[in-house]
């Protein structure tokens, strides 16, 4: 079982979008997929029209195995389950904060369940914080939707000092994509440039457009492709799924 983290330290991105949109595709191709959203918002699960469990609270996430599991949601898409959040997610930290290998948690609790599945995503909160070092030590790759603007090159930049910073975390498993591209501001394409320049080895080629497509998957609670499969934000979403794919598949050879 591989787990894939979707996560930005900024608020804004296209973090959510990135973890439906991925769990759709990777279930399409044909992997067992768990989207696990770790957001006390809850979107992911809003998109896939998944009520949260009313059981799985308090510390039950990271200590009760039995109850993890049945808290987890079948979708309306083959090969495709979800553990939707709940408000109690919010005060992940404070539950951490009192238990033993604190940064260990996360990764034990999916553990569980990783006869079940071959890929997990995880749809993970905007700040850096203790869920957030449970997610670098338990992703085998940390996908990072990053605009480009300047404030998203900076926040991209203190992610990857944060990780070097941590020596439980790796940001080799860092891997970056351009989200909300707008092709036609001369600054998004000055700051693609500079930041591929920068980070030869760290971002996809693919480009996820700005899109209206994207925004209104609110209104049909679905992923893009399921109301817009010919449109470029779905194409976009696949090449992400088969370009992260093959560096996986890379890494692991």
């Amino acid at each position: 079982m591989k787990i894939i983290a979707c996560y930005s330290n900024k608020g804004g991105v296209g973090k959510t979008a990135t973890a439906v949109n991925l769990a759709h595709a990777f279930a399409r191709s044909g992997a067992r997929v768990l989207l696990c959203d770790l957001d006390p918002q809850g979107a992911s699960g809003f998109y896939f029209r998944v009520k949260p469990s009313k059981k799985l609270l308090d510390e039950a996430f990271f200590k009760d195995a039995e109850r993890f599991a049945k808290a987890i949601r079948g979708s309306d898409f083959d090969n495709l389950d979800i553990l939707p959040a709940n408000m109690s997610f919010r005060d992940f930290d404070v539950f951490l904060s009192r238990m033993k290998h604190n940064r260990e948690r996360l990764g034990r609790s999916l553990k569980s369940v990783a006869g079940d599945y071959d890929i997990v995503l995880l749809d993970c909160p905007p700040n850096i914080s203790m869920l957030a070092e449970n997610v670098f030590e338990a992703a085998d790759h940390i996908v990072v939707p990053v605009i480009p603007t300047t404030l998203s090159e900076r926040t991209f930049e203190q992610l990857l000092d944060f990780l070097d910073d941590h020596a439980q975390a790796d940001k080799m498993k860092v891997v970056a994509f351009f989200s909300m591209v707008q092709k036609q501001k001369t600054l998004h394409a000055e700051t693609m440039a500079r930041m591929r320049e920068t980070y030869p080895d760290r971002f996809l080629a693919v480009e996820v457009p700005f899109s209206t497509d994207i925004e209104r998957m609110g209104t049909h609670r679905a992923p893009v492709s399921t109301f817009a499969q010919t449109r470029p934000a779905a194409k976009a979403y696949d090449e992400l799924q088969r370009e992260l794919r093959a560096r996986m598949e890379g890494n692991d050879g």
